[in-house]
């Protein structure tokens, strides 16, 4: 029988921060802490589009994004 295997990301690569935790999912995390991105001011910064073309941000991660950045009154940059 087969071994599961976990993917070398998460072994080499933890999440210090809390930042977004419960909000998105862990590899979406893990992208914005690798490109410095630890708040809701520095990803307003971002434009939806440029967003879509990280590692693990599809629909699903930006709408809860953009639902969770409207209720904290910030929003992603016009494109």
């Amino acid at each position: 029988m087969a071994k599961c295997l976990k993917p070398i990301c998460t072994e080499n690569h933890v999440v210090e921060n809390k930042f977004l935790q419960g909000i998105i999912a862990m590899p979406a995390r893990r992208v914005l802490e690798i490109k410095q991105i630890d708040s809701l001011t520095k990803l307003s910064d971002y434009s939806e589009k440029e967003v879509m073309k990280f590692h693990g941000f599809g629909k699903n991660t930006i709408s809860k994004l953009k639902n969770y950045m409207k209720e904290n009154n910030f929003s992603f940059k016009d494109q």
